[in-house]
């Protein structure tokens, strides 16, 4: 299978930039199961081009990977009924990938994972589940046994997605003494702290509006600013974090749609740009990546505008870490998408780069 859509073009061996993407191994009836899911790719930043170097056997559909802060070690949830949890070694000078070993999760289809700033906790929310866990990382990068698992409970407004508990995310928030959870099936992002021996203990928690299907959060480089998307919504809700007290206050809601769009969509993924200025999300049937500008003083919001993401359901997205380009996912089309974007109004052209990749759904850069 070809997966490098820029045919004979070779990156400079100097280049240290990897992106890894995190796929679905069989996500169509009838498709062939794929034992490699993981692809790591070279990006060039003159072009914004990728040039496959390597693939992982990954176990089935790491849907969604986390790096370790000290970039030794890449982690990926297996998401499935039987949940789990893998890690894997990074190859310093390549970037390539060796399965280490996996872990249950104790919940169905665990769909995020992250580490806790020291790289001594794995962090997984369970979406069918509707549960977390923590699991310790080793030296070595190995996943121990099971730290903690907390189930959560209730349901929300809609009877065909929020009929339970569905966790959705889970990171630590800025200021690292506490953990946001978010849960699309509760309408809340629920708030822990993480103990000494990898156990949460809730801390409190904030209310969305009904239905809104809280899924994924970014933050604003000054830590005091939090962006959670709606996916059922099709919004993005501004709120204020209190770093000292733990505490998230929502206090603007945005539609992510244009003005008289009717069609099917659900909200995916959010990512605040490096420079503070926006926070883009990405739109699943209107398959669109939609632009916000962020106020400096007051973290509030207004939209610049959309962009199309010449594909089809970008369930993920990508901001390279020096907020030249943008890398779009387009799950049932096949294809990353990379797009420069505007220093000045942050707006998003795409540069023609496209990448073949089955299934994509995750990605990640890393600069080695």
């Amino acid at each position: 299978m070809d997966t490098n859509a820029s045919a004979g073009w070779e990156p400079d061996q100097a280049m240290k930039r990897i992106l890894y993407v995190g796929t679905y191994t069989a996500s169509r009836p009838g498709e062939e199961h794929r034992k490699e899911g993981i692809y790591t790719y070279t990006f060039d930043q003159g072009s914004g081009r990728l040039a496959l170097s390597s693939a992982a056997v990954s176990g089935d559909n790491p849907s969604f990977l986390a790096v370790s802060p000290d970039r030794r070690f890449l982690f990926s949830v297996n998401e499935k009924r039987d949940g789990g949890v893998s890690s894997f070694s990074i190859d310093q000078a390549t970037g390539a990938l060796t399965r280490l070993n996996s872990e249950p999760t104790r919940g169905a289809d665990p769909c995020y994972l992250s580490t806790d700033p020291a790289g001594r906790w794995l962090l997984t929310a369970n979406y069918s589940g509707g549960s977390l866990c923590v699991h310790p990382i080793g030296p070595d990068g190995r996943l121990g046994p099971m730290s903690d698992f907390i189930q959560h409970e209730g349901k929300g407004p809609n009877p065909a997605r929020q009929e339970k508990a569905h966790a959705h995310s889970i990171r630590f928030a800025p200021g690292g003494q506490f953990v946001l959870a978010a849960d699309l099936g509760l309408d809340s992002v629920l708030i822990y702290r993480l103990g000494s021996e990898g156990k949460l203990t809730l801390h409190g928690k904030a209310a969305f509006a009904p239905g809104t299907g809280p899924r994924h959060f970014d933050y604003h480089p000054n830590g005091g600013f939090i962006y959670v998307a709606g996916e059922l919504a099709s919004s993005i809700t501004a709120c204020t974090w209190d770093a000292a007290k733990g505490v998230l206050t929502p206090f603007q809601s945005l539609s992510t749609l244009p003005a008289g769009f009717s069609g099917e969509n659900i909200v995916a993924d959010i990512h605040v740009h490096p420079s503070g200025r926006w926070v883009v999300v990405s739109n699943r049937g209107h398959h669109s990546l939609a632009l916000f500008s962020i106020d400096p003083a007051s973290g509030s919001l207004a939209l610049v505008g959309h962009e199309p993401t010449r594909g089809a359901w970008p369930r993920n997205f990508a901001i390279d870490p020096d907020g030249e380009y943008l890398l779009a996912a387009n799950q049932y089309t096949d294809n990353i998408v990379t797009f420069r974007i505007d220093p000045s109004s942050g707006r998003l052209a795409a540069t023609g780069e496209e990448t073949h990749v089955p299934s994509p759904v995750c990605l990640r850069f890393i600069d080695l």
